[in-house]
């Protein structure tokens, strides 16, 4: 799961522009995504936006909101990206090929900041952060529900076969169920070997 972020570099310290909350988020990002949640302090966040400690402050209520403010900026990126995908004039079979293409692409050979930030929150913040939690499965089942979607418009135009005894939204909960602990295993492994195998899978069933 990718989403392209604003901020372009974390180490060294950068003037704060306008949008100072914007570039609050752009760097937390980075390194969360780079770092994980609880090995990324304000100060750190901070020094390396280069803005004030009150900045953070008027916009954020404590670091726990931040990482939750940054878990909805990412799913509204997502969510354009997941439309623009949607509005494509190709077959619902090509827009599922194509979801799945990018995140196969974008996890493969190690994990960057503008790769795992689901990745690595989901198997970090669940049992320390309720907010985060929350966040991150309504992020998930947006995601779900747009790939239920584009499976019943597959099997309305028949370019996705049609399995007996099984919804559309169990097939997508399936799908994605598997992309994410197949992720997270890659990232455990440090191979591509469990990315390939769900592609094979997902591909298969997809008709491809």
């Amino acid at each position: 799961m990718s989403v392209t972020t604003t901020a372009n570099n974390t180490t060294n310290k950068t003037a704060a522009p306008l949008d100072t909350k914007e570039h609050l988020l752009a760097i937390g990002y980075q390194l969360i995504a780079q770092k994980g949640f609880t090995a990324v302090g304000i100060k750190q966040i901070l020094d390396t936006a280069g803005v004030p400690k009150g900045s953070f402050y008027h916009y954020f209520a404590s670091k726990e909101a931040f990482g939750e403010a940054i878990i909805n900026h990412y799913f509204g990126n997502y969510k354009n990206r997941l439309n623009a995908i949607g509005s494509q004039d190709d077959s619902a079979q090509q827009k599922l090929y194509d979801y799945f293409q990018n995140w196969y692409d974008t996890q493969q050979n190690g994990c960057d900041h503008e790769k795992c930030l689901v990745v690595k929150l989901s198997a970090e913040v669940a049992d320390i952060s309720e907010p985060m939690r929350i966040a991150l499965h309504a992020g998930y089942q947006q995601t779900i529900e747009w790939l239920a979607v584009q499976i019943k418009a597959g099997w309305a135009d028949g370019s996705v076969p049609h399995p007996d005894n099984i919804a559309a939204e169990s097939m997508a909960k399936r799908w994605y169920f598997a992309w994410l602990g197949a992720s997270l295993i890659a990232k455990i492994s440090q191979t591509n070997t469990p990315l390939a195998e769900v592609w094979q899978m997902t591909t298969t069933q997809m008709g491809r």
